[in-house]
């Protein structure tokens, strides 16, 4: 009964992997050819590199996703060592996505500006309605993250920083423990089993996404009025539909799996998952060539050199004048300075260097971030052990004394 139920779910994926692969290859190269045509707009036009280079980073998802997903579905054997590279990418572009915010609001200085204004204003809102001075002080500790982060002032964005690079690396350090725990043959690939490692990576992995997205959220909340004029709403669904999709799809999978829904075959499995990211990442590179365009980059303040160019737009109106109407054109002239095209040489390498060291400061920060109250910990440990030795140590002097003393005494 087993074996021809085996081999009914052979069949069944026998034939439809040919057109999957077909549906899946044309997608694939859909994504393709609108990323790589975004990434090389932005390249060309590289006039704000504080934002666009974490656009491309971004943009660049969709290249990777893609690319990984249809080389797993062509070789089934690399498809935990892709998935493995898919993840890590992912946290980087999580990580990029607050960076692009970041330097959307003009870098980290005026985003700390923002955030101490607004926890003034808060604060002095609490004076005026009553609240003393101390207590307002005692009230901006972590639990207003969670209800009123306006308060926390520049803490908000360390909590925010903290919350991106710890997925960052945990998702880097789960991806590469995986491929260990798969060539001891303890990972697991979508089994929810103890004495697996996938469903304890998948918990944890789970949290840390989730806290990750609620940063964001939170970080949305207190400046989108700041944003709107990059439209963020938009980039947040189009960026938040990407990293849902992956994780939460290849997680349903697993469950369906082991409710008896789908097959328990790992390559059936991974098969679906890998097919509908392909899917999913030709829509997303339509999404962003209208969310993350390139056209806002191609034009500098009429300050800047560059060539000028001119639009004339008319429309046609009537004017009321009593009893008549009388027809009239109205005429509205745009001017707008063209920016001088950059080298894509030298976008790719400011893009490469600035970058990494920008990301290589951040992951160094919060590293720190978490040891240091691990280290005041261990010190006040030690420094209690010590003051317990020491007094240990002059309540046995005093006793030693004491029977000198007696012994003295009898003589």
């Amino acid at each position: 009964m087993a074996s021809s139920f085996i081999s009914a779910h052979e069949e069944i994926y026998r034939e439809f992997y040919q057109p999957a692969l077909i549906i899946a290859g044309c997608s694939v190269l859909v994504a393709l050819v609108l990323s790589i045509y975004l990434i090389l707009q932005h390249l060309r036009s590289y006039t704000n590199p504080a934002e666009q280079k974490w656009i491309v980073a971004i943009v660049f998802m969709v290249p990777v996703y893609a690319n990984e997903s249809i080389i797993s579905l062509l070789f089934p054997r690399l498809s935990l060592a892709c998935d493995i590279l898919r993840n890590c990418y992912e946290a980087f572009a999580l990580y990029s996505f607050g960076s692009y915010l970041v330097a959307c609001l003009g870098g980290e200085r005026m985003v700390i500006e923002l955030l101490e204004n607004n926890s003034r204003k808060q604060l002095g809102k609490r004076l005026l309605e009553g609240a003393d001075e101390n207590r307002s002080v005692q009230q901006k500790s972590f639990r207003n993250f969670f209800f009123q982060p306006c308060i926390l002032g520049k803490d908000l964005l360390v909590i925010i920083k903290f919350g991106l690079v710890q997925y960052m690396i945990l998702k880097t350090v789960c991806a590469f423990l995986a491929f260990l725990l798969e060539i001891f043959g303890v990972y697991g690939d979508g089994e929810f089993k103890w004495y697996y490692g996938y469903p304890y990576m998948a918990v944890v992995l789970n949290f840390s996404q989730m806290w990750a997205l609620y940063c964001l959220v939170k970080f949305y909340n207190v400046t989108h009025e700041r944003l709107q004029s990059i439209k963020p709403l938009a980039k947040f669904i189009s960026f938040k539909a990407i990293v849902f999709a992956t994780w939460w799809q290849g997680v349903g999978i697993a469950l369906l799996s082991a409710f008896g829904v789908l097959p328990k075959e790992v390559r059936v499995q991974a098969g679906l998952q890998n097919f509908l990211i392909c899917i999913e990442m030709a829509i997303a590179a339509i999404a962003h060539v209208y969310v993350f365009s390139a056209e806002p980059y191609q034009f500098l303040p009429i300050s800047e050199y560059g060539r000028v160019t001119t639009k004339t737009s008319k429309e046609a109106l009537k004017l009321e004048k009593g009893p008549e109407e009388k027809p009239a054109m109205l005429e509205r002239t745009e001017t707008k300075v063209e920016a001088p095209g950059t080298s894509v040489t030298e976008s790719v390498q400011d893009i490469v260097l600035e970058g990494s060291q920008h990301v290589v400061k951040d992951v160094v920060l919060t590293i720190n971030q978490a040891i240091g109250p691990v280290e005041k910990g261990v010190t006040k440990i030690q420094e209690t052990f010590h003051r317990k030795s020491v007094s240990s140590d002059g309540q046995e002097e005093e006793s030693e004394l004491k029977v000198e003393q007696h012994v003295d005494n009898n003589l």
